[in-house]
This record gives C-alpha cells, structure tokens and sequence, in this order.
C-alpha cells in the first residue's frame, strides 16, 4: 500500500490507485471461475450421474477465466470491438457453411486471429464466433463447449504464433486443430451421456471420426487458400490501433 503514495504528484497517485484496482478485477474473476470449476469437478466425482451438468458448468467456468483474461487488457474497449467484428465474420461463415457437415470456417479465421493477434484476442473471437453463431443454428448445452473449444483453438495458435508463420505450417495447425476440436467433443458427449467404460468410450471416439476428418480437411483446404491473407491483413489491422508514445 505504501508504494501507491511514493509519487509526488496526485494525479500520478491517483493513476496508480486505478490501474491497481484495473488489475485485481480480472484477478478475482479467474479465481472464482477457477473454484467454480473444481467444485464442479468435485461434484461430478461424487455422484457420477450427474457428470453432464458438472462438466458443463466446469467449462462455463472456464470461459468466464478467458472472458476475464482478454478484459485485463490496458485497450480493452479497442480489443472487445476487434473481437467483436472477427467473430462476427466467423459466426456468419459457420452459417454460411452449416448446410455442408463438420466443415468449420470458424477454425481456421480463430487460428488467424490468435496468430495475428494474440492468444487472448484469439480465445475471445472463438468463443464469441460459437456464441454468436448458435444463435441461428441452435443453443444448447453444447455452446459452453464449443465456446471453449474454438476459445482455445484460438489460445493456442497465439502461443505457437512463432511457428505458423508459413502456408504449410498453418495447414498442418489448422489440420491437428480440426482432430483436437472433434476428440474434445466426443469425450464431452461420452462423459455427460454414455456408460463410462473403456468400450463406451471407443464407440463415441469411432463414431465421430468422419466428423473430425470432414473438419480436418476442411480446415486444410480453407487455410491454404486464405489463411496467411488472413493473418497478414489482422496483423496490418492490429499495428493500426497500437498505441504511440512520443516523447517531448
């Protein structure tokens, strides 16, 4: 506390007071939403049957950890209208795409956005594109998880954003992220609503393979024709709203 007051000037004090307070928000809302999941996890291990809606409300947790994450940001109002505008386009290329099965646009301009822009604008546009867009293809208790699937596609891609720098390395991310998204599912699914045996758990996993190779290779078509376009013009797009500090 003593260090708040170590500036002379009160308007300098008073900047530090706010920043201070600015930071503990999102501090606070990550711990609760990380409680709220172990409490969930802890009630699911104590009555089984009931693992479907614990598990839900663990990634609702979840989510909220990565909500809160992004408004820690110093530019949040500038980062949640980027994000706002990136998921919009990726929730309508879900819809646009939705007569076609288990080819997901989403995944490959979520990866774009992470890599351009970084894992926590990239976590924010998936969630938000998979909110968004189930309100025209349906909610469910399936929306938390594909919040926090496509979330964390976008996590992810921001920090492997070194090493996708090229056409090919971007296919194959977007390729392994296809397969990562369907196997997080059919586990959900197998978990909340079928016996929880080893040969439960191989029939969901076969049972969704077709799905997972539809996305897979859709994810390689779509970001070998646009998906370095794509990061080049987020990346152009994020260096505009950077904050310049000039020196008197």
């Amino acid at each position: 506390m003593p260090s708040r007051w170590s500036i002379g000037k009160d308007g300098g004090v008073r900047a530090v007071v706010r920043r201070a307070g600015f930071a503990d928000r999102p501090s606070r809302a990550i711990t609760a939403a990380a409680v709220a999941a172990l409490s969930a996890a802890a009630w699911a291990a104590l009555d089984p049957d009931r693992g479907a809606i614990a598990v839900l409300l663990a990634a609702v947790a979840v989510v909220i950890a990565g909500v809160a994450w992004l408004e820690g940001s110093p530019g949040s109002v500038k980062d949640l209208t980027l994000v706002a505008a990136l998921a919009g386009i990726a929730a309508a290329g879900r819809v646009l795409f939705a007569a076609i099965p288990s080819v997901q646009p989403v995944t490959v301009i979520v990866a774009a956005a992470g890599v351009a822009l970084g894992p926590k604008r990239g976590f924010a546009v998936g969630a938000l594109a998979a909110l968004a867009s189930n309100f025209f293809l349906g909610q469910g208790p399936h929306t938390p998880w594909q919040m926090l699937a496509w979330g964390g596609c976008g996590a992810l891609a921001g920090l492997s954003r070194r090493a996708l720098s090229g056409r090919l390395a971007f296919a194959a991310f977007c390729l392994a992220l296809g397969f990562a998204y369907g196997t997080l599912f059919d586990f959900w699914v197998w978990y909340g609503f079928y016996p929880h045996t080893e040969a439960a758990l191989l029939v969901r996993l076969a049972a969704g393979v077709p799905f997972n190779v539809a996305h897979a290779a859709g994810n390689v078509v779509l970001a070998l024709v646009a998906g370095p376009e794509l990061r080049r013009v987020l990346e152009r797009y994020e260096r505009r709203l950077r904050p310049e500090i000039v020196w008197a």
